[in-house]
């Protein structure tokens, strides 16, 4: 029996596997059973607060059910257009496009110079001229998120104040425009600036809540549009959101202490291979210069990465909590 046979029954061995454990993990009982009686909790009581928490479970269940607006049909350059846009810089598409070109050249120039395989340097440099620019641009964007998060109660009861003061809705966003930094001025200046030439309100929250996609902002626009058409104490419902969004940041903050342990373990797990890797190439090229053109080692690297990418999406479930 040569290699490529020993591959392939491994890897069907492998996807055996996988397929048992998907068959036989059924449905959590208990979940779906707090799940029942969060539903009846939420029907039978007549508590604001209770009705502010069941709009906001839903609104995280239909982002959860679906990332995009139907008929929303993006192309890849309008969805990155998006997300540069995201992260409150003025970039452009050819500027994200000349960092990646520019990163690919240098990250595969240096490795070739110094002696590398010219597969491993193509690879090493798509995988850092792509990856790379796309991980500063996540980051950007979730630091960005976070930010209008944590600010965005602030921002409600500032609204609050002015609805109860007597002033109307318009008038009080651009007043919190005014008077909020950073993130959560800049988006509701955005919406004041939409208002003015000529967008209703609905529309202008409504492209804000598209762009920021987070269920906080969305929830604030469902309250602002169902409040236009029927009516109803606009002041107390959001006060009522805004002590449900503080309690859920709350709640984040302890979830995200508790498991920063467990997600500096798996950060250092997952990292350990690449970084001894890294260090014995370094000193030694020769060592492991095996794995890239002998067929034995090819296999047994792609098995050990295989095996590696399960353990690290394993302990990235068990530590991921959605609230």
């Amino acid at each position: 029996m040569d290699i490529m046979q020993v591959a392939i029954i491994g890897a069907g061995t492998l996807a055996c596997l996988l397929l048992l454990i998907f068959a036989f993990a059924g449905p959590s009982q208990a979940k779906a059973q707090a799940k029942r009686l969060d539903q009846v909790k939420f029907r039978h009581s007549d508590s604001a607060n209770v009705k502010v928490e069941a709009q906001m479970k839903k609104a995280l269940s239909a982002r959860r059910k679906q990332r995009r607006p139907v008929g929303d049909n993006m192309t890849r350059m309008e969805a990155l257009a998006i997300r540069l846009e995201k992260t409150g810089n003025d970039w452009q598409i050819s500027h994200f496009v000349y960092v990646c070109l520019g990163l690919f050249l240098l990250t595969a120039a240096g490795l070739f110079v110094n002696g590398a395989p010219l597969l491993l340097c193509l690879f090493v440099g798509l995988a850092v001229g792509i990856g790379l620019p796309h991980l500063v641009v996540g980051f950007l964007i979730s630091r960005r998120v976070n930010r209008f998060t944590a600010n965005f109660p602030d921002a409600i009861e500032l609204l609050v104040r002015g609805l109860r003061s007597g002033l109307p809705v318009t008038e009080t966003i651009g007043v919190v425009a005014k008077e909020i930094e950073g993130p959560v001025g800049e988006e509701f200046q955005k919406v004041v600036d939409r208002i003015k030439i000529g967008n209703t309100m609905e529309d202008a929250l409504q492209e804000s809540a598209k762009r920021l996609d987070t269920p906080e902002f969305k929830f604030f626009c469902i309250t602002i549009a169902i409040q236009r058409e029927t009516g109803g104490n606009l002041a107390e419902t959001l006060s009522n959101l805004a002590d449900v969004l503080r309690k859920r940041g709350q709640m984040k903050l302890k979830i995200k202490a508790m498991s920063s342990e467990s997600k500096a373990s798996a950060y250092i797990v997952g990292s350990l291979p690449f970084i001894v890797f890294g260090l014995v190439w370094s000193v030694n090229p020769n060592y492991i210069a095996g794995f890239f053109y002998e067929e034995r080692l090819i296999i047994a690297g792609l098995g050990g990465l295989t095996w590696m990418s399960i353990g690290v999406f394993i302990m990235a479930k068990m530590v991921n909590f959605e609230i």
